[in-house]
């Protein structure tokens, strides 16, 4: 007889066991869970690899933590992973809370961008953190026009001999944009060679997004008036939709973020004929 009959457990019973002992006691299951949850929404996303890895527990069990916490509204799975829930990617966040998001990600996206720059070119940048970043790595240029509808960007190369261009309009507080009629009027009578747009959402499907609706219609505006498109955002982006749409996927021409892309999502972009840049 086998050990199996002896202890009279059949099969169901022990994968059953398996799965209590991987999970552990209740209290310390909602203890990882919600650890788990505070690192998605600091994050912006969680790998189930890294996760297992961090944690020191199945790649099985942090599946099931994660399909827990979507069934409570509180996570989206994603391929390999799960993002902030729908409500969360609406949330807008300040310009000092994004800061200290990916700030290495951004430092090295900032300085590829650059590298699709030339001397005396008319450079536009969105408001934002990674739009910040790449402000900061042009200074190593001599002469060049900026428009940006960024305060805190203008405020930033008001040292240098750049002629900077401040769209008017009014003041957002949590990102130190300037959006509204007067922005719209203003980039409409403007032409750059290239835009560098930050975003809160890339979605293949839904295009690029954004938590306010004011910023999408200024940002649209931007890409209107832009030769070339370069979307600069850290890979946390991806597959995330906000609430309101700046534009299409397809209007953008070149994408630079890091490279914890998902491969499917880069061989994605690259089929849809847009550059892709992994830093």
């Amino acid at each position: 007889m086998s050990n199996m009959q002896k202890s009279g457990r059949n099969p169901k019973a022990a994968e059953n066991d398996s799965t209590a002992i991987l999970d552990g006691d209740p209290m310390l299951i909602e203890e990882r869970r919600q650890h788990i949850l505070a690192i998605a929404q600091s994050e912006g996303r969680v790998r189930v690899r890294d996760l297992s890895k961090a944690l020191g527990i199945s790649q099985i069990t942090i599946r099931k933590d994660l399909d827990h916490l979507q069934g409570r509204g509180l996570l989206h799975r994603s391929h390999g992973g799960a993002l902030p829930a729908q409500p969360g990617a609406l949330f807008d966040p300040t310009l000092q809370e994004k800061e200290k998001r990916h700030h290495s990600e951004k430092v090295r996206i900032a300085a590829a961008a650059t590298e699709l720059v030339q001397e005396g070119q008319c450079v536009m940048l969105d408001s934002g953190t990674t739009t910040t970043a790449v402000a900061l790595a042009l200074k190593k240029f001599s002469q060049l026009t900026i428009i940006t509808n960024g305060v805190n960007i203008a405020a930033e190369l008001t040292g240098t001999h750049f002629d900077v261009i401040l769209t008017g309009g009014i003041v957002r507080k949590n990102s130190f944009s300037l959006v509204g009629p007067l922005a719209e009027d203003m980039l409409a009578e403007m032409h750059a060679d290239i835009l560098f747009l930050g975003v809160d959402g890339f979605d293949l499907e839904i295009g690029l997004t954004t938590p306010n609706l004011l910023e999408s219609r200024v940002n649209r505006a931007m890409v209107g008036a832009a030769t070339k498109v370069v979307a600069v955002c850290d890979s946390t982006k991806f597959d995330r939709r906000s609430l309101s749409r700046i534009v299409p996927a397809t209007a953008v021409h070149h994408v630079i973020t890091d490279t914890n892309l998902p491969k499917e999502i880069a061989e994605a972009l690259r089929n849809m004929n847009i550059e892709l840049t992994l830093v």
